[in-house]
This record gives C-alpha cells, sequence and structure tokens, in this order.
C-alpha cells in the first residue's frame, strides 16, 4: 500500500495508475466535434489549444487573450499580444448541445482545445452544429 502511495507522489507511477490518472482528467472534457468543453461549470482552462487539420497546434494561455469578437461573416476572432487568430466556420455561435455555444465558452475559458474540421467532414455535418473549417494565425 504504502509503495502505491510513494509511486504516485514520487512521480514514477506504474502502468495502470499512471493510464488512471490520464483517464481521470479527460473525463472532464466533453469532444463537441470541432471543440472541447470543461464539464463542471467550475473548471477553467489556462490554455486554449488551436489544432489545424495538418497537425499543426498553438496553444495560448487565457490570460493573454486581450479581446473575443464574433462577426458572423468573418468567425471568431482572438486578439492577444498584438496577434490575431481567426477561427471561420459555419454556426460558430450555434448550439453544439443545449446551453454550449463555441464562443461563450471561449469568453468563459470552458474551451480547452478547438480543431479544425477534417476534409469531407463538410458535406456529412450536421448543418445546425458548429464546423470549424479553418483556424489562421
Amino acid at each position: 500500500m504504502s509503495g502505491k502511495i510513494l509511486e504516485r507522489y514520487s512521480g514514477r507511477a506504474s502502468e495502470p495508475l499512471a493510464e488512471a490518472l490520464a483517464a481521470s482528467d479527460s473525463e472532464g472534457i466533453e469532444d463537441l466535434g470541432g471543440f472541447g468543453w470543461l464539464r463542471s461549470a467550475r473548471d477553467r482552462s489556462m490554455m486554449l489549444e488551436l489544432r489545424k487539420k495538418t497537425g499543426d497546434i498553438v496553444a495560448i494561455g487565457y490570460g493573454w487573450i486581450d479581446r473575443i469578437e464574433f462577426d458572423p461573416s468573418k468567425g471568431i476572432t482572438l486578439k492577444c499580444g498584438g496577434q490575431e487568430i481567426r477561427i471561420r466556420g459555419r454556426n460558430l455561435n450555434g448550439e453544439a448541445r443545449p446551453q454550449v455555444r463555441l464562443f461563450q465558452g471561449l469568453t468563459r475559458h470552458r474551451v480547452p482545445w478547438v480543431q479544425e474540421a477534417a476534409q469531407g467532414a463538410t458535406l456529412v455535418a450536421d448543418k445546425q452544429a458548429p464546423l470549424i473549417e479553418s483556424i489562421e494565425w
């Protein structure tokens, strides 16, 4: 018993324990296709991962975001540190499920990641669901 406690706090966790800890972290995030959502109303994400379909990923700290704008014709614009990041797509302010909107989640730090849709996803995606077509930085 004490060996397992020692492993946990010494950073030398056994495989089953490491897997259990990773699973408990991911249980708090709901995958809504184009973005993740923190399930607990009290949880806040420290950073926002921006994932391109090419595999490129940029993470920005929510503390560095100065302004978030939504314009239906331009998409969502994040202004951080003099740089603009543009998220384009359809239904970006639509409900992914009741009471869950991408823009609202970004303003409340409840979105840990945003991801571009894969090729062809626009053809099979629900017309009412939010769809991330591109992320530009």
